[in-house]
């Protein structure tokens, strides 16, 4: 499984009944400090919340870091966290 399907499976399992949509960004930080835009290093998730939530938004970034943090420790270099 790739790690985009795999920080998708994470974040689905936590937040159930949650539209979240993961997109790799890599392509789009090519060259950047010699990075050749390949593997999946720039994450960018589409976190859309339903009323029954009750966390803030600050606790939902604060909880997709924590599920998140194996794959930051396996090369997950940035995340982008879009709440609507």
């Amino acid at each position: 499984m790739n790690r985009t399907k795999r920080i998708e499976s994470i974040l689905e399992k936590y937040f159930n009944d949650t539209n979240i949509i993961v997109t790799n960004n890599s392509i789009l930080h090519k060259g950047h400090n010699n990075f050749d835009g390949t593997g999946e290093t720039h994450i960018a998730v589409e976190f859309k919340k339903n009323s029954k939530l009750k966390l803030t938004r600050l606790e939902i970034h604060r909880k997709i870091n924590f599920l998140l943090k194996d794959e930051f420790e396996s090369g997950l270099h940035s995340i982008e966290i879009k709440i609507t």
